[in-house]
């Protein structure tokens, strides 16, 4: 270790977190070595022996073992600049009235028990909840190792199809959401935004955080004008929190979107980026006629349509990342 190492901290500790990811792999790498020579030396004695007891043991532990190999695999198709950043995921109901705001709801529901299957952190920092039922929007936070890097693969509209509970008649209905992910960006990592292309409101909040929250203005909604680009948070107690925090969410969206159109600059930009294509669904949950839920991208496809809604993704976001890494 070189002598100046801690005369920066920020540094430090970032090379620290660095070194811990590396080393963690690492182990986690010894471990499946160690963990194949012990079942094939437990075949080889069982074989030996004769001994047919232990067969549904090595059996187990061989499935167990393919799909942490697996998990490792996946893992190495991370290699996106911030693959292994923390995220944020927003959710905005679209077409479909109360039955897309309900829609929206249960989108929130699947990816939070998605994240805290993996031992993620979800924090809430905006929602807004409809009068009759479901939400309008929604912001989450899900802080962990890799949380964009397999989120991403999430990015697009959301269809739903069923019969809707909010309709009298028992019609099929076909609802839209739309999920945007974006990284959480290292804080050495700056966007030059002109304090003129931005329009800053504060309002009353109407989610969870207390009495004070909601007898304040507290809430904040920043929208870039030349984009359209439009975030908010009412999830902190105190204004100066909350813009604060929708200021981290407007320099992550505009740095990965700049990055995604290969601008050099945020005034090369332009345009309304709130606009949601809803003939271009990524992901089809279909409850009626049938169960199935189906990613157009990749064609995987899963019968289990409440599995999924429970938080079992993994299986689009393989097939996102497989397919991905064919064609790059």
């Amino acid at each position: 270790m070189q002598e100046d190492f801690w005369n920066d901290p920020d540094v430090a500790q970032k090379v620290l977190k660095q070194v811990k990811q590396l080393k963690d792999k690492l182990e986690l790498y010894d471990g499946l070595v160690t963990s194949h020579q012990d079942f094939e030396m437990l075949a080889e004695m069982a074989l030996e022996e004769a001994d047919d007891s232990i067969e549904q043991d090595i059996v187990t532990g061989v499935d167990r073992l393919a799909q942490e190999i697996e998990a490792l695999e996946l893992e190495t198709l991370l290699s996106g600049e911030f693959d292994h950043n923390s995220c944020i995921l927003s959710i905005h109901a679209g077409t479909g009235g109360t039955d897309a705001q309900d829609w929206a709801s249960m989108l929130m529901r699947m990816f939070t028990r998605w994240a805290e299957g993996r031992g993620y952190t979800v924090r809430i920092l905006d929602l807004l909840r409809d009068e009759e039922a479901g939400i309008k929007s929604t912001a989450l936070e899900i802080e962990g190792d890799n949380a964009y890097g397999y989120l991403k693969s999430e990015k697009g509209v959301h269809r739903l199809v069923r019969i809707s509970p909010f309709d009298s008649s028992g019609k099929r209905h076909t609802s839209f959401a739309s999920v945007d992910v974006m990284p959480v960006l290292d804080e050495e990592i700056t966007v030059d935004i002109d304090p003129g292309d931005l329009r800053i409101d504060t309002f009353r909040a109407s989610g969870a955080g207390g009495q004070h929250v909601n007898m304040t203005d507290s809430a904040v909604r920043i929208t870039h004008l030349p984009t359209g680009i439009v975030v908010q948070c009412q999830n902190e107690r105190s204004q100066h929190s909350n813009r604060a925090t929708a200021m981290r969410m407007l320099t992550a969206k505009l740095f990965e979107l700049k990055e995604r159109e290969h601008k050099e600059r945020i005034e090369d930009l332009a345009g309304d980026y709130s606009q949601i294509a809803w003939g271009s669904q990524i992901r089809s949950y279909v409850f009626n006629p049938y169960n199935l839920v189906k990613d157009h991208r990749t064609g995987a496809e899963v019968g289990n349509v409440y599995g999924v809604m429970d938080g079992d993704l993994d299986v689009f976001i393989q097939a996102y990342l497989k397919e991905n890494s064919r064609k790059s």
